[in-house]
């Protein structure tokens, strides 16, 4: 199968700007993609960009991930619907390192096809707006910038309120692929299907400043169960920084994965051969309870982004957060894993020597005293994973550094004890 096949296989293909891709694709090439510094760290909608750079770096193409510190500066209107707040440059040159960081644990940086990372900023600095007139911009055609899908959608959902310095954006996008194929000998572009008039701006203004054909090619838009876009607009942003998302919601965000989705997942993120992932579908069929391609999806992306440590502590906090037992955790690593659930704060001497049944009934776990000796009485009530019968006591050491307590009634109620 050649590479072009299999993308178009795991639903890689939206659309390519020539059917010469695939052939191309079978020798080494130079082929990039963007990359907005919007926030310090990318997520889980840029994973299907940035797994799509490591599948070509993988057989052999040298991959360039170019960074938009000066389109960042602008916003890109594709895809939105009114115009965002424009960044600093030192807000741009901070999330540029986190956005490194990020690209490293997928890319290689090193060795003989090592992958680049670019910033735009570098080739736009310096440039006079008058050189940019009238050496770039005199290469576009305005009826044709209008036409792009990109433009027409932004105007129709803003009511025309769509700012020069946005239209722009495609002459300076199209520009930075006209670089790189001068610098780098770059001629492929890959990005989502919201980027189509983008890439194409860049395709077209090779040619023809160039006489050179170079390839754009799209891959469709990560949705969820419910057509969300796996995205910051979307409100369901899972970011590749444990400091933003911790590596217990990143498992979990992947493990919650429906059956009618997770198979599409692995797919796009998985690098499995697809007859593995045909014989996990089939396992799916079989014993649906089981959830076992979503464990495979779950464990390999967080793997990949956070590494086996990381993997060992989302599993641990998976564990712990279905068996109650705490051992070994800390007070922070508990906070994370139960942050949804409900929670009280009592003050220290109203819970050291008192009957947990009493102290979990105080906190307003249960609607009463009785209900709450009722459920200890019946086997039902946990603290940190053990049982807490009508007699238990909280003991000192059952505050996990002073200052936390899991309590649990039946199999799935857990409660936070916060101590003042």
């Amino acid at each position: 199968m050649t590479l072009f096949k299999e993308l178009e296989a795991r639903g890689l293909v939206a659309a390519v700007s020539d059917p010469g891709i695939e052939k191309m694709l079978e020798t080494p090439q130079t082929i990039y993609c963007g990359f907005d510094p919007s926030a310090s760290s990318l997520q889980a909608g840029n994973l299907v960009s940035i797994i799509m750079l490591r599948r070509l770096q993988l057989r052999g193409h040298r991959v360039i991930a170019l960074v938009g510190g000066a389109t960042g500066l602008i916003g890109d209107p594709s895809g939105k619907s009114a115009e965002r707040n424009m960044l600093t440059v030192e807000q741009v040159a901070e999330n540029k390192k986190g956005i490194r960081e990020n690209l490293a644990r997928v890319l290689d940086f090193d060795g003989p096809n090592a992958a680049i990372m670019v910033d735009n900023y570098d080739w736009y600095s310096g440039l006079s707006a008058i050189a940019f007139l009238r050496d770039v911009a005199i290469n576009f055609r305005v009826p044709q910038m209008l036409a792009k899908e990109s433009v027409k959608k932004r105007l129709e959902a803003s009511e025309g309120a769509l700012t020069f310095t946005e239209f722009s954006y495609q002459i300076l996008q199209g520009n930075d692929f006209l670089h790189l194929h001068d610098a780098y000998g770059c001629t492929m572009e890959v990005g989502g299907a919201d980027q189509w008039g983008n890439i194409t701006a860049g395709t077209d203004l090779v040619h023809k400043m160039r006489g050179h054909t170079v390839y754009g090619l799209t891959f469709p838009l990560l949705l969820d169960g419910s057509g969300k876009k796996f995205g910051k607009s979307g409100g369901n942003a899972m970011f590749m920084s444990a400091e933003k998302t911790s590596v217990y919601d990143w498992y979990q965000f992947f493990l919650r994965s429906a059956d009618e989705d997770v198979i599409r997942y692995l797919k796009v993120f998985s690098m499995r051969p697809l007859d593995e992932i045909a014989e996990l579908e089939r396992q799916m069929k079989a014993n649906p309870e089981g959830r076992i391609p979503q464990k495979a999806l779950a464990e390999e992306l967080t793997r990949l982004v956070h590494g086996e440590e990381g993997l060992k502590t989302a599993l641990g906090a998976t564990q712990t957060l279905f068996g109650g037992d705490v051992t070994g955790k800390s007070a922070s690593e508990l906070e994370t894993i139960f942050k949804d659930v409900k929670s009280a704060e009592l003050a220290k001497d109203a819970v050291v020597g008192r009957s947990v049944f009493s102290v979990a009934a105080a906190a307003r776990m249960f609607a009463s005293n009785g209900e709450a000796r009722r459920m200890a009485q019946q086997g039902g009530l946990s603290l940190n994973g053990g049982k807490a019968g009508p007699e238990r006591t909280f003991a000192e050491e059952d505050l996990v550094e002073g200052r936390l307590a899991v309590l649990r009634s039946g199999k799935k109620n857990f409660f936070l004890l916060r101590i003042k």
